[in-house]
């Protein structure tokens, strides 16, 4: 298996660490400590992204689906889609091939889980590699959480998106999550930071935007907000810390 490079932090590892788990280097722990320090809510919004995903997962195998293919995943662990439901088959798509063959050994022998790597801006080498896996003409719940604002409009993402979205069974499921500028970009107003080796850089995007990557596919109440208000699981007390809004989510269904 190929190693991870030990002398430089890698965004699957630092997302780990940031989770905590233990499937990193000291590299990546010192440039998420240095993250922390210009962005100190970088932590916890890694975490309520995390906390979306699993009451998301949850949302939809309550609703009968049992199988989800979960795009740009990187390494599969601390609550990801088929721990939160091990009756489920799961397929995890990453295009970093040294990122690939670890989560492939994290998997191990899970039975209901498998690791392909294609890159989810090529639809057909994803679906062609998770049809071995899973049976594409049963729903699926597709997950693209905190990966689309790394890819920058000039990859054609939202093309993808409606491709790979086109060829899923009806009931099928989309569930987004997305950077914009801490929730106060207006339509119209874009900010372009770092490229995606840089995780605290990306694409924002106006909540107009991110709708558009459902197409037509209808939101589930609560619609498009922030992750932390969909369907918490509890209610907000007085006195709780505010994340700033800076993360949006939604999920969204592929009309019958």
């Amino acid at each position: 298996m190929r190693q991870f490079d030990p002398e430089r932090p890698n965004l699957a590892r630092m997302y780990d660490y940031m989770l905590g788990g233990k499937d990193n280097f000291a590299v990546d722990r010192q440039a998420i400590e240095q993250l922390a320090e210009l962005i100190p809510a970088a932590v916890p919004l890694a975490r309520a992204n995390r906390a979306f995903l699993q009451r998301a997962v949850r949302y939809v195998a309550a609703a009968g689906v049992r199988q989800f293919l979960d795009l740009g995943s990187g390494l599969p662990t601390q609550g990801s889609a088929h721990e939160v439901a091990p009756e489920a088959r799961v397929v995890y798509v990453d295009h970093d091939p040294v990122v690939a063959a670890h989560a492939t050994a994290l998997l191990g022998r899970t039975g209901r889980a498998a690791l392909v790597e294609a890159d989810l801006l090529d639809p057909d080498a994803v679906l062609a590699g998770a049809g071995a896996f899973l049976d594409l003409r049963r729903p699926v719940g597709v997950l693209l959480v905190s990966i689309l604002h790394f890819l920058p409009d000039s990859a054609r993402p939202q093309q993808a998106v409606a491709a790979l979205c086109e060829r899923l069974a009806p009931g099928s499921y989309l569930v987004i999550t997305h950077a914009t500028s801490m929730g106060r970009l207006e339509d119209g107003q874009r900010y372009r930071g770092a490229s995606s080796d840089d995780p605290s850089g990306g694409t924002d995007r106006t909540p107009a935007e991110i709708r558009a990557f459902f197409g037509d596919f209808p939101l589930e109440p609560p619609g498009l907000v922030q992750a932390v208000d969909w369907r918490p699981d509890r209610p907000k007390l007085v006195g709780d810390w505010s994340l700033p809004s800076s993360l949006m989510a939604g999920v969204g269904k592929k009309p019958l």
